[in-house]
């Protein structure tokens, strides 16, 4: 449920709840009071009518004894002179705190108060029909008179008067009882929308907090599953998604720094060998030990090819890092495909004869077929396939076979060796960054572990791709496809795709 929607539920819940609770909570305890009422009073007329009309109420409480002392009055008025039987009236009406006045003629023959009232209403008639109830104000007292004739024929008033001042504890205690329902309905509606919002708002902001908490002592191993889909919900799958980015971006940091360490130490661990090499070689020459020039020269070759390898892994690294950081420069240009490919062959015949591996070219394509590519990162990608080839080569007469195929809207690079082969197992893995087959073989012919990764990195720059098949103690062929140029005609004329 959404928060908004959450909010209108309460305060409707606030406006209605309490009134219809406090209305059918009134309704019960009149219930229950008129019925008491009924039982102690005799009232059995409409208990609504006399709660909204408290003179009525009152009127109605002594109504009883009312209509029997008219009674008594007209067929008994002798027994309105006995003390006895007024004392016994009177503590009768005191039980509904009033109490009986009797005049005769103008003199107050009995008063069941201590204080008989001062001003009393004047005789009327006899009969007793104009005889009715009257209200003192100032006293704030009902009085009800009874207009009589004593035996010798005095005119007579019998009052039955009503204290109003004292309410009625029945009353009392149903005002009170109302009272208390009231303050114990807004404060359970209260507690029961806290509850309400707290599970819906508070529960899920615990969670969040405790998930702040944990991201800042560095755990992200957890998860904050949304409880309900509202803006609190919503709010959850944010700060989730947030924790997993985090957490892939805190793994990647993590890869990359143990990737960093690896190449550091591969780059140490090759830097140390051709170090040592040209070390060993400048020694020898200064100790005299090429002291003929066969030997100068054959030192100084050394030296010169030691240096270059060093050369090529300072250049992997400075490749690698331009890598990480996608910015590796190209320059790309149309290139003729037949003409560029002999140039490269021809470069690699002399580096492959001097380490005495034969090399073999086919071209398959037309004379017209042109590429789109950087020359220079093209040249480093079959530099470092070729490179690669021949540093595993394990045959006393090693060969390496380039060819070149026209495969419709590509052109496709085949470059077949001899080798010791690729395990099935290791195939998938070879264009990961240090990703070595056999590290004991690689330990001895160095190399950063960067050289076929850096392939891929260029290949699928130029929109191309790149896969190898292998055969253990056979060989491997390495292919890549680099998209050819084409013109395609239109409207409005040539339009020029690489």
């Amino acid at each position: 449920m959404k928060l908004r929607t959450r909010l209108i539920i309460s305060f409707c819940i606030i406006i209605f709840v309490p009134v219809m609770l406090t209305g059918i909570t009134f309704w019960g305890f009149a219930q229950v009071q008129m019925k008491g009422l009924r039982q102690v009073y005799d009232d059995s007329a409409n208990a609504y009518d006399y709660l909204v009309n408290s003179v009525r109420l009152l009127s109605h409480f002594t109504k009883a004894d009312y209509e029997k002392l008219q009674k008594v009055a007209v067929e008994e008025p002798q027994r309105l002179e006995d003390e006895a039987y007024l004392s016994y009236v009177n503590d009768e009406l005191d039980q509904r705190y009033s109490f009986l006045v009797i005049r005769k003629g103008e003199r107050i023959l009995y008063a069941g108060d201590e204080v008989a009232p001062e001003a009393l209403p004047e005789y009327e008639d006899a009969d007793g029909k104009n005889s009715g109830f009257y209200v003192d104000a100032e006293g704030q007292r009902l009085f009800k008179q009874i207009d009589f004739l004593f035996p010798d024929q005095t005119p007579g008033s019998m009052f039955i008067v009503t204290v109003m001042e004292r309410l009625l504890p029945e009353i009392k205690r149903m005002l009170f009882d109302m009272l208390l329902s009231i303050v114990l309905i807004l404060a359970l509606t209260a507690g029961v929308l806290v509850v309400w919002i707290y599970k819906g708002i508070f529960n899920p902001i615990r969670k969040l907090q405790v998930a702040a908490e944990n991201i800042k002592e560095g755990n992200l191993d957890f998860t904050i599953a949304p409880e309900k889909e509202d803006e609190i919900g919503a709010l959850c799958q944010s700060f989730e998604e947030m924790r997993k980015r985090l957490k892939d971006s805190t793994e990647e940091k993590m890869s990359n720094e143990k990737e960093n360490k690896v190449l550091i130490s591969n780059i140490s661990h090759d830097l140390k060998t051709p170090i040592t090499a040209i070390k060993g070689y400048v020694e020898g020459i200064i100790d005299g030990v090429a002291d003929t020039p066969e030997k100068m020269d054959r030192y100084i070759r050394t030296i010169y090819n030691k240096a270059n390898e060093m050369d090529t892994l300072i250049n992997e690294l400075t490749l690698y890092s331009q890598i990480d950081t996608n910015r590796i420069p190209y320059n790309f240009n149309r290139i003729d495909v037949s003409e560029y490919f002999n140039d490269c062959i021809e470069e690699l015949t002399l580096d492959l004869e001097a380490k005495n591996i034969g090399l073999a070219y086919f071209n398959y394509t037309k004379e017209d077929i042109q590429i789109i590519a950087d020359p220079e990162q093209l040249k480093r990608v079959i530099n470092n396939i070729v490179g690669n080839s021949a540093k595993y080569l394990d045959k006393q007469k090693g060969f390496i076979n380039i060819r070149v195929r026209d495969v419709g809207d590509f052109i496709q690079v085949e470059i077949e060796d001899n080798g010791k082969g690729i395990a099935a197992k290791d195939l998938p893995y070879i264009f990961d960054r240090f990703y070595r087959a056999d590290a004991s073989r690689n330990s001895a012919t160095g190399g950063s572990g960067i050289g076929l990764s850096i392939v891929k990195k260029i290949v699928e720059d130029h929109g191309g791709s790149i896969w190898a098949t292998s055969k253990e103690h056979t060989g491997t062929i390495m292919y890549f496809v680099i998209r050819k140029y084409q013109e395609v005609w239109n409207e409005q004329g040539i339009d020029h795709r690489g």
